[in-house]
């Protein structure tokens, strides 16, 4: 386990999957990151990588080959090892291997930081495009729950969710694992969303998101707050688990999203890919502020 800590915050983090296991203010001793139980869900921070999402019939096609990728891809599985650390940060790294090959056919190499600074965490991704002529194609995308309740006399009802800009954003429904783009509709991001569970009687919410954008869950009974800052990132999603009384929420900020039950299954044509040309890079981030 990795430790990093400033005056604000200390912070955990596992090598196995390179995934946030904790989060906690320094003044009072508050977790905010869910601590995981499988009765709803039994990760913390997944680092969703080469895919964010559900294949139809958790297969692709890739130069006439098919392969077979569970929902969210294997990184969340893999052991990282430690590039960099210093007291307030880490990089955490891990490259292809014949094993990845058997079902993601690439070279690449995978690079992901945490930096403390203040009541932030910065969560920043690199992906490499290690082979020196073919194509890559890939998604990568945060899964971080959060408790809610942030304390012990507030409840679930008691937050809402707040976006920045205050705008309308295209929302796109599920039909179980599987975009439903036919029914994409305009949702009221301009104003808060109060957290009720039948929010999530049809799983995740999934905006189209553009430019930088502020996601936060807040509530009027308690100064304690969650907020995701990201830009770039296309798609987002807000996750707790349908038809349960889950004490947590998850901000999931993507690039990548799931498969339609309609997509023709050819790796370059999926929806949200992205696509790296031999010895290309990526890089993006998203900041976690508590309060």
């Amino acid at each position: 386990m990795i430790t990093l800590k400033n005056d604000a915050l200390t912070v955990h983090i596992s090598q196995k999957g390179a995934e946030l296991q904790s989060i906690k203010s320094n003044s009072e001793e508050v977790e905010y990151l869910w601590q995981g139980d499988p009765t709803f869900w039994g990760r913390k921070a997944p680092v969703l990588f080469p895919i964010v999402g559900r294949l139809k019939n958790d297969e692709y096609v890739y130069q006439g080959k098919t392969y077979s990728l569970n929902q969210h891809g294997f990184a969340r599985d893999l052991v990282f090892q430690v590039e960099e650390q210093t007291d307030v940060s880490v990089c955490f790294t891990v490259s292809s291997t014949p094993e990845t090959k058997v079902s993601y056919p690439f070279d690449f190499k995978l690079t992901v930081t945490y930096t403390l600074d203040k009541n932030d965490i910065k969560v920043s991704y690199g992906v490499y495009n290690t082979h020196p002529i073919e194509d890559m194609y890939f998604s990568i995308g945060g899964h971080p729950g959060f408790n809610v309740p942030m304390t012990s006399d507030t409840t679930f009802e008691d937050y809402y969710l707040t976006f920045l800009p205050r705008e309308t954003r295209k929302k796109i429904p599920l039909i179980g694992s599987y975009l439903d783009l036919e029914n994409k509709t305009l949702s009221q991001t301009n104003t808060e969303i109060d957290l009720k569970r039948p929010l999530f009687d049809h799983d995740a919410l999934i905006y189209e998101t553009k430019g930088k954008n502020i996601f936060s869950i807040s509530s009027e009974k308690t100064a304690r707050s969650v907020a995701l800052t990201f830009e770039g990132f296309p798609y987002t999603g807000i996750w707790s688990p349908p038809k349960k009384e889950a004490p947590f929420v998850c901000i999931e900020p993507w690039f990548g999203i799931a498969d339609t039950q309609n997509a023709s299954g050819e790796l370059s044509e999926k929806l949200g890919i992205q696509h790296l040309k031999g010895m290309e890079t990526f890089a993006a981030h998203y900041t976690i502020s508590l309060t």
